[in-house]
């Protein structure tokens, strides 16, 4: 062998030696995940159910992981600010988002701009189910029931307060308008809280949203005249659900959640990790303390139930959002 071909020989050698020691430098960082704070973008501001869930969630990872969780708060634009933050993250394990799942399903639909793809930036790790929604009025309004209202809306003016553009109560208020001929207009907040405010004081006349956040304005001038879903809230038992009212459309009939979602080409051991914890939280006291303030009786899934969900599910959600017609920009 000859000085070129043996110098040859051990410079392949090197880069193989080299490569190797590389390969072993990433599995050996993989194995440590997590090293360093895990984040959670909420895209609605603290206090609301989305929020509720991240805390309680992110303590009980954060005893889990032996590193903190941290919760970042950044609402505004229909949550595009905060799933813009988690989008463009580097898919490590390191940051993750939640939002209602409108954001995640619809806005590809409602928006016909956004700066991701929804479909190509991130990844589900879990969904934290909502409950039925209360669909609740200013108590001075003289309606027991959906139809009652609708039949009031088209004498007089109404709003419908909503926590997002394009989330939940947003397409109902849409879908009754052009249903019934009603044209009861959206008004948009940052979260539950000042929604449900406004209901109270008369300044909103109607909204959807969590019980729980509904509940701290019961006494306060709101009132429930029905729920959203397949069954009728454990809070709330002699509420009708939409549908035993006689709606037919699907929308009413849906049950939305919450996902926990991380960028895209975020390692599998990583994800599965973060939703097998999701499922052992969702069994744990603090859980099933929350459920109960927030009348939700399910619970969250593991990764490839997630998936198959998110298979079925999302497809739904985006014909009604196209149906609907609704465009935010």
């Amino acid at each position: 062998m000859n000085t070129s071909s043996v110098r040859r020989s051990a410079l392949q050698l090197s880069m193989l030696t080299l490569a190797l020691a590389m390969t072993g430098t990433v599995w050996a960082q993989a194995a440590k995940w997590p090293s360093k704070p895990v984040k959670i973008v909420v895209a609605f501001p603290p206090g609301g159910l989305t929020d509720a869930y991240a805390r309680n969630f992110g303590e009980y990872l954060s005893t889990k992981l032996g590193v903190p969780v941290v919760i970042e708060n950044k609402p505004g634009a229909g949550a595009i600010i905060g799933i813009d933050a988690v989008a463009k993250a580097p898919a490590d394990g390191y940051t993750l988002s939640m939002s209602t799942s409108g954001t995640y399903w619809q806005n590809r639909i409602l928006y016909s701009k956004l700066p991701y793809n929804l479909d190509k930036d991130l990844t589900p790790v879990t969904v934290f189910p909502s409950g039925p929604l209360v669909v609740g009025i200013h108590d001075k309004i003289p309606a027991k029931n959906m139809a009652e209202f609708v039949a009031w809306a088209k004498k007089n003016p109404a709003s419908m307060g909503t926590y997002a553009p394009g989330s939940y109560p947003h397409m109902v208020a849409d879908q009754t308008n052009r249903q019934h001929g009603t044209q009861i207009q959206s008004v948009h907040y940052k979260g539950e809280a000042a929604m449900w405010l406004d209901v109270a004081s008369g300044q909103s006349q109607i909204a959807v949203g969590s019980f729980q956040a509904f509940n701290a304005m019961a006494s306060r001038g709101v009132r429930a005249i029905g729920v959203t879903g397949s069954y009728r809230s454990p809070k709330l038992p002699d509420v009708p659900t939409l549908s035993e009212q006689g709606n037919t459309e699907k929308l009413v009939t849906l049950e939305g959640g919450l996902p926990l979602v991380a960028p895209a080409g975020t390692p599998e051991h990583i994800l599965k990790r973060l939703a097998d914890e999701a499922v052992a939280w969702s069994n744990t006291d603090k859980a099933a303390k929350l459920r109960e303030t927030f009348a939700i009786p399910n619970k969250p899934k593991n990764l490839a139930d997630t998936r198959k969900d998110w298979e079925t599910e999302v497809p739904v959600w985006i014909k009604l959002a196209v149906d609907l017609g609704i465009k935010l920009d």
